[in-house]
Protein backbone atom coordinates (compact mmCIF):
# COMPACT_ATOMS: atom_id res chain seq x y z
CA UNK A 1 0.00 0.00 0.00
CA UNK A 2 2.81 2.26 0.71
CA UNK A 3 4.93 1.85 -2.44
CA UNK A 4 0.92 2.38 -4.45
CA UNK A 5 0.79 5.73 -2.92
CA UNK A 6 4.16 6.36 -3.51
CA UNK A 7 3.62 6.02 -7.41
CA UNK A 8 0.19 7.62 -7.31
CA UNK A 9 2.58 10.62 -5.88
CA UNK A 10 5.12 10.54 -7.84
CA UNK A 11 2.18 10.34 -11.23
CA UNK A 12 0.47 13.18 -9.77
CA UNK A 13 3.84 15.23 -9.72
CA UNK A 14 4.85 14.73 -13.20
CA UNK A 15 1.46 15.65 -14.32
CA UNK A 16 1.33 18.81 -12.45
CA UNK A 17 5.38 19.27 -13.81
CA UNK A 18 4.08 18.70 -17.15
CA UNK A 19 1.26 21.23 -17.03
CA UNK A 20 3.59 23.72 -15.48
CA UNK A 21 6.24 23.45 -18.45
CA UNK A 22 3.41 23.82 -20.89
CA UNK A 23 3.60 19.73 -22.47
CA UNK A 24 0.20 19.57 -22.79
CA UNK A 25 -2.09 19.04 -25.43
CA UNK A 26 -2.60 22.25 -27.60
CA UNK A 27 -6.44 23.66 -27.20
CA UNK A 28 -8.12 22.90 -30.42
CA UNK A 29 -8.89 25.98 -32.70
CA UNK A 30 -12.77 27.20 -32.68
CA UNK A 31 -12.81 29.89 -34.92
CA UNK A 32 -15.75 29.36 -37.73
CA UNK A 33 -14.82 30.00 -41.06
CA UNK A 34 -16.01 33.27 -42.52
CA UNK A 35 -17.30 32.94 -45.94
CA UNK A 36 -19.24 35.88 -45.98
CA UNK A 37 -18.63 39.74 -45.53
CA UNK A 38 -21.54 42.35 -44.83
CA UNK A 39 -20.47 45.57 -45.21
CA UNK A 40 -22.70 49.05 -44.71
CA UNK A 41 -22.35 51.86 -46.57
CA UNK A 42 -24.23 55.22 -47.70
CA UNK A 43 -25.61 56.87 -50.67
CA UNK A 44 -22.72 59.73 -50.08
CA UNK A 45 -19.92 60.30 -52.85
CA UNK A 46 -18.02 60.53 -49.38
CA UNK A 47 -17.96 56.70 -49.64
CA UNK A 48 -17.77 56.20 -53.01
CA UNK A 49 -14.46 53.98 -52.80
CA UNK A 50 -16.83 51.25 -51.36
CA UNK A 51 -18.88 51.29 -54.25
CA UNK A 52 -15.62 51.67 -56.79
CA UNK A 53 -14.42 48.07 -55.05
CA UNK A 54 -18.09 46.39 -55.45
CA UNK A 55 -18.55 47.56 -59.10
CA UNK A 56 -14.88 46.77 -59.83
CA UNK A 57 -15.27 43.71 -58.09
CA UNK A 58 -12.23 43.66 -56.17
CA UNK A 59 -13.97 43.10 -52.88
CA UNK A 60 -15.01 39.37 -54.49
CA UNK A 61 -11.56 39.30 -56.31
CA UNK A 62 -9.34 40.12 -53.26
CA UNK A 63 -11.07 38.12 -50.46
CA UNK A 64 -11.57 35.05 -52.52
CA UNK A 65 -8.25 33.78 -51.29
CA UNK A 66 -9.00 34.03 -47.53
CA UNK A 67 -12.54 31.53 -48.02
CA UNK A 68 -14.83 34.69 -48.98
CA UNK A 69 -17.64 33.40 -51.26
CA UNK A 70 -19.53 36.26 -50.89
CA UNK A 71 -19.43 39.82 -50.00
CA UNK A 72 -22.87 41.53 -49.75
CA UNK A 73 -23.38 45.47 -49.26
CA UNK A 74 -26.46 47.14 -46.83
CA UNK A 75 -27.50 50.40 -47.38
CA UNK A 76 -28.18 53.42 -44.66
CA UNK A 77 -29.21 56.84 -44.70
CA UNK A 78 -27.46 57.57 -42.22
CA UNK A 79 -24.49 56.60 -39.74
CA UNK A 80 -27.11 56.24 -36.67
CA UNK A 81 -29.42 53.43 -38.09
CA UNK A 82 -26.00 51.75 -39.58
CA UNK A 83 -24.05 51.96 -35.98
CA UNK A 84 -27.41 50.14 -34.61
CA UNK A 85 -26.95 47.72 -37.65
CA UNK A 86 -23.16 46.73 -36.59
CA UNK A 87 -24.11 46.52 -32.78
CA UNK A 88 -27.01 44.24 -33.77
CA UNK A 89 -24.40 42.22 -35.50
CA UNK A 90 -25.66 42.77 -39.00
CA UNK A 91 -22.57 44.16 -40.75
CA UNK A 92 -19.08 43.20 -40.40
CA UNK A 93 -17.71 46.10 -42.06
CA UNK A 94 -19.03 49.95 -41.99
CA UNK A 95 -18.12 53.11 -44.43
CA UNK A 96 -19.60 55.13 -41.76
CA UNK A 97 -19.08 58.67 -40.37
CA UNK A 98 -16.40 59.16 -37.64
CA UNK A 99 -19.29 60.52 -35.31
CA UNK A 100 -21.82 57.73 -35.05
CA UNK A 101 -18.88 55.47 -34.21
CA UNK A 102 -18.37 57.48 -30.90
CA UNK A 103 -21.85 57.29 -29.98
CA UNK A 104 -21.81 53.51 -30.36
CA UNK A 105 -18.73 53.09 -28.93
CA UNK A 106 -19.66 54.70 -25.76
CA UNK A 107 -22.24 52.16 -25.40
CA UNK A 108 -20.22 49.10 -26.15
CA UNK A 109 -20.03 48.69 -29.31
CA UNK A 110 -16.73 45.81 -30.66
CA UNK A 111 -15.52 47.38 -33.33
CA UNK A 112 -12.54 49.73 -34.37
CA UNK A 113 -11.55 52.23 -36.92
CA UNK A 114 -9.03 50.55 -39.46
CA UNK A 115 -9.01 53.15 -41.67
CA UNK A 116 -9.84 56.92 -43.36
CA UNK A 117 -12.45 56.87 -45.83
CA UNK A 118 -12.16 60.97 -46.40
CA UNK A 119 -12.09 64.74 -45.12
CA UNK A 120 -14.83 67.41 -45.34
CA UNK A 121 -17.32 67.46 -48.12
CA UNK A 122 -20.46 68.63 -46.88
CA UNK A 123 -22.24 72.18 -47.63
CA UNK A 124 -24.52 74.50 -45.90
CA UNK A 125 -27.06 75.19 -48.43
CA UNK A 126 -29.98 77.98 -48.00
CA UNK A 127 -33.48 77.80 -49.58
CA UNK A 128 -33.56 79.88 -52.89
CA UNK A 129 -35.50 83.03 -52.44
CA UNK A 130 -33.69 83.60 -48.81
CA UNK A 131 -30.43 85.55 -48.45
CA UNK A 132 -26.93 85.11 -46.29
CA UNK A 133 -24.91 87.98 -44.80
CA UNK A 134 -23.66 85.32 -42.23
CA UNK A 135 -24.44 83.22 -39.53
CA UNK A 136 -26.39 85.63 -37.29
CA UNK A 137 -28.55 85.54 -40.45
CA UNK A 138 -29.46 82.03 -40.30
CA UNK A 139 -31.18 82.83 -36.45
CA UNK A 140 -34.88 81.59 -36.70
CA UNK A 141 -34.36 79.53 -39.48
CA UNK A 142 -35.26 75.77 -39.88
CA UNK A 143 -32.55 73.29 -40.50
CA UNK A 144 -32.63 69.67 -41.78
CA UNK A 145 -29.44 68.06 -41.27
CA UNK A 146 -28.15 64.01 -39.80
CA UNK A 147 -29.87 62.90 -36.80
CA UNK A 148 -28.08 63.96 -33.38
CA UNK A 149 -25.25 62.55 -32.89
CA UNK A 150 -23.81 61.90 -36.77
CA UNK A 151 -20.57 64.45 -38.08
CA UNK A 152 -23.27 66.65 -39.86
CA UNK A 153 -25.33 67.70 -36.72
CA UNK A 154 -22.00 67.86 -34.65
CA UNK A 155 -20.12 69.91 -36.60
CA UNK A 156 -23.23 72.38 -37.45
CA UNK A 157 -24.35 72.60 -33.68
CA UNK A 158 -20.48 73.07 -32.96
CA UNK A 159 -20.01 75.73 -35.34
CA UNK A 160 -23.67 77.91 -34.51
CA UNK A 161 -22.46 77.83 -30.85
CA UNK A 162 -18.57 79.07 -32.36
CA UNK A 163 -20.54 81.72 -34.10
CA UNK A 164 -22.42 82.78 -30.53
CA UNK A 165 -25.79 81.24 -32.00
CA UNK A 166 -27.97 78.78 -29.71
CA UNK A 167 -28.12 75.12 -31.67
CA UNK A 168 -31.50 74.98 -29.05
CA UNK A 169 -32.94 78.50 -28.91
CA UNK A 170 -32.18 80.36 -32.12
CA UNK A 171 -32.90 77.99 -34.89
CA UNK A 172 -34.68 74.88 -35.58
CA UNK A 173 -32.91 71.46 -36.61
CA UNK A 174 -34.09 69.06 -37.66
CA UNK A 175 -32.78 65.14 -38.01
CA UNK A 176 -33.59 63.90 -41.80
CA UNK A 177 -31.95 61.47 -44.04
CA UNK A 178 -30.72 62.92 -47.69
CA UNK A 179 -33.44 62.19 -49.54
CA UNK A 180 -35.71 63.16 -46.96
CA UNK A 181 -34.10 66.83 -46.66
CA UNK A 182 -33.75 67.07 -50.04
CA UNK A 183 -37.25 66.96 -50.52
CA UNK A 184 -38.03 69.06 -47.76
CA UNK A 185 -36.05 72.10 -48.93
CA UNK A 186 -37.57 71.75 -52.65
CA UNK A 187 -40.90 71.86 -51.37
CA UNK A 188 -40.01 75.04 -48.87
CA UNK A 189 -40.64 73.04 -45.74
CA UNK A 190 -37.23 73.53 -44.40
CA UNK A 191 -35.49 76.81 -45.14
CA UNK A 192 -31.55 75.16 -44.94
CA UNK A 193 -30.03 71.86 -44.98
CA UNK A 194 -26.32 70.53 -44.12
CA UNK A 195 -25.49 67.49 -45.49
CA UNK A 196 -22.68 65.67 -47.28
CA UNK A 197 -22.25 65.63 -51.35
CA UNK A 198 -24.00 64.88 -53.58
CA UNK A 199 -26.63 66.12 -52.40
CA UNK A 200 -25.84 69.81 -52.08
CA UNK A 201 -24.64 70.00 -55.82
CA UNK A 202 -27.96 68.46 -56.73
CA UNK A 203 -30.33 71.31 -54.90
CA UNK A 204 -28.22 73.76 -56.86
CA UNK A 205 -28.26 72.26 -59.76
CA UNK A 206 -31.53 72.34 -59.67
CA UNK A 207 -32.25 76.00 -58.49
CA UNK A 208 -33.97 75.14 -55.26
CA UNK A 209 -30.62 76.49 -52.97
CA UNK A 210 -27.15 78.02 -52.88
CA UNK A 211 -24.07 76.31 -51.19
CA UNK A 212 -23.49 79.44 -48.84
CA UNK A 213 -20.48 77.34 -46.36
CA UNK A 214 -18.39 74.35 -46.90
CA UNK A 215 -17.73 72.06 -44.34
CA UNK A 216 -13.89 72.95 -44.36
CA UNK A 217 -14.71 76.51 -43.24
CA UNK A 218 -17.05 75.92 -40.55
CA UNK A 219 -14.50 73.04 -39.48
CA UNK A 220 -10.61 73.16 -41.14
CA UNK A 221 -9.75 69.86 -42.68
CA UNK A 222 -12.16 68.03 -39.89
CA UNK A 223 -12.65 64.20 -40.49
CA UNK A 224 -15.79 62.43 -42.17
CA UNK A 225 -15.99 59.01 -43.19
CA UNK A 226 -13.60 56.24 -41.75
CA UNK A 227 -13.80 52.42 -42.00
CA UNK A 228 -14.62 50.12 -39.06
CA UNK A 229 -14.30 46.53 -38.75
CA UNK A 230 -15.93 44.40 -36.15
CA UNK A 231 -13.28 42.72 -32.94
CA UNK A 232 -14.75 39.84 -33.72
CA UNK A 233 -13.41 39.78 -37.58
CA UNK A 234 -10.46 41.92 -35.61
CA UNK A 235 -9.21 38.91 -33.28
CA UNK A 236 -10.40 35.72 -35.53
CA UNK A 237 -9.67 36.62 -38.69
CA UNK A 238 -7.13 39.33 -39.07
CA UNK A 239 -5.98 38.46 -42.50
CA UNK A 240 -9.12 39.24 -43.52
CA UNK A 241 -8.76 42.66 -42.20
CA UNK A 242 -5.37 43.65 -43.48
CA UNK A 243 -6.68 42.65 -47.06
CA UNK A 244 -10.37 44.97 -46.41
CA UNK A 245 -7.99 47.71 -45.74
CA UNK A 246 -5.52 46.87 -48.63
CA UNK A 247 -8.30 47.03 -51.21
CA UNK A 248 -10.00 50.42 -49.34
CA UNK A 249 -6.77 51.74 -50.15
CA UNK A 250 -6.68 51.17 -54.09
CA UNK A 251 -10.75 51.93 -54.46
CA UNK A 252 -9.72 55.22 -52.74
CA UNK A 253 -6.52 55.75 -55.09
CA UNK A 254 -8.91 55.16 -58.41
CA UNK A 255 -11.37 57.19 -57.16
CA UNK A 256 -9.08 60.52 -56.52
CA UNK A 257 -7.19 59.63 -60.05
CA UNK A 258 -10.36 58.89 -62.04
CA UNK A 259 -13.12 61.51 -60.53
CA UNK A 260 -15.37 60.90 -64.24
CA UNK A 261 -15.38 57.31 -63.92
CA UNK A 262 -15.96 57.07 -60.50
CA UNK A 263 -18.96 59.71 -60.76
CA UNK A 264 -20.38 57.14 -63.35
CA UNK A 265 -19.61 54.23 -60.69
CA UNK A 266 -21.61 56.09 -58.12
CA UNK A 267 -24.22 56.96 -60.49
CA UNK A 268 -25.16 53.62 -61.53
CA UNK A 269 -25.08 52.58 -57.99
CA UNK A 270 -28.05 55.24 -56.80
CA UNK A 271 -29.84 55.65 -59.95
CA UNK A 272 -28.28 59.44 -59.73
CA UNK A 273 -27.48 62.29 -62.77
CA UNK A 274 -24.30 61.53 -63.65
CA UNK A 275 -23.47 65.18 -64.81
CA UNK A 276 -24.82 66.14 -61.30
CA UNK A 277 -22.00 63.95 -59.58
CA UNK A 278 -19.35 64.96 -62.04
CA UNK A 279 -19.98 68.48 -60.41
CA UNK A 280 -19.93 67.40 -57.19
CA UNK A 281 -17.00 65.77 -57.09
CA UNK A 282 -15.32 68.72 -59.23
CA UNK A 283 -16.67 71.13 -56.34
CA UNK A 284 -16.91 69.62 -53.19
CA UNK A 285 -14.24 70.78 -50.67
CA UNK A 286 -13.97 67.01 -49.44
CA UNK A 287 -10.89 64.94 -50.42
CA UNK A 288 -10.27 61.11 -50.42
CA UNK A 289 -7.79 60.06 -47.67
CA UNK A 290 -6.88 56.34 -46.40
CA UNK A 291 -4.33 57.16 -43.07
CA UNK A 292 -5.85 56.46 -40.16
CA UNK A 293 -2.82 58.91 -38.46
CA UNK A 294 -4.15 61.77 -39.27
CA UNK A 295 -7.91 61.46 -38.76
CA UNK A 296 -6.44 60.92 -34.74
CA UNK A 297 -6.96 64.05 -33.08
CA UNK A 298 -9.78 65.48 -35.06
CA UNK A 299 -11.88 62.24 -33.81
CA UNK A 300 -10.98 62.84 -30.31
CA UNK A 301 -11.79 66.32 -30.90
CA UNK A 302 -15.58 65.13 -32.20
CA UNK A 303 -15.53 62.96 -28.74
CA UNK A 304 -14.83 65.88 -26.88
CA UNK A 305 -17.97 68.04 -28.72
CA UNK A 306 -20.20 64.57 -28.15
CA UNK A 307 -19.40 64.48 -24.47
CA UNK A 308 -20.39 68.51 -24.21
CA UNK A 309 -23.29 68.74 -26.51
CA UNK A 310 -24.42 65.61 -23.71
CA UNK A 311 -24.30 62.72 -26.55
CA UNK A 312 -22.23 60.43 -24.86
CA UNK A 313 -21.82 59.82 -20.90
CA UNK A 314 -17.99 59.29 -21.16
CA UNK A 315 -14.83 60.20 -22.46
CA UNK A 316 -12.84 58.34 -25.12
CA UNK A 317 -9.61 57.68 -25.78
CA UNK A 318 -7.23 56.63 -28.96
CA UNK A 319 -6.83 53.01 -27.98
CA UNK A 320 -11.23 52.89 -27.72
CA UNK A 321 -11.81 54.03 -31.24
CA UNK A 322 -9.02 52.75 -33.37
CA UNK A 323 -6.69 50.05 -34.53
CA UNK A 324 -3.53 51.26 -36.40
CA UNK A 325 -1.68 47.65 -36.81
CA UNK A 326 -3.44 46.96 -40.20
CA UNK A 327 -2.64 50.33 -42.13
CA UNK A 328 0.74 50.22 -40.77
CA UNK A 329 1.13 47.06 -41.99
CA UNK A 330 -0.47 47.23 -45.34
CA UNK A 331 1.92 50.38 -45.37
CA UNK A 332 5.30 48.44 -44.65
Amino acid sequence: MKQMRIMAIAIISVALLLLASGCTQPATNTTVPVTEIRIGYQPSTHQVAHMVAMDKGWWQQDLAPFGIVKVTDYVFPTGAPEMQAMLAGDIDVAYVGAAPVLSAASTGLDAKIVAAVNTEGSDLVLRSGLSYTGPQSLKGLKIATFQAGTIQDTILRNWLKENGIDPEKDVTIVGMGPGDAVTAITAGQVDAVFLPHPSPSIIEANGKGMIIVHSGEMYPNHTCCVLVVSGKLIREHPEIVGQIVKTHIRASDFARQNLNETAEIYARKNSANVEEIKASLRDWDGDFVTDPNVIINPVLDYARIQYDLGYIKKSLTQSDLFDLSFYAKVKG
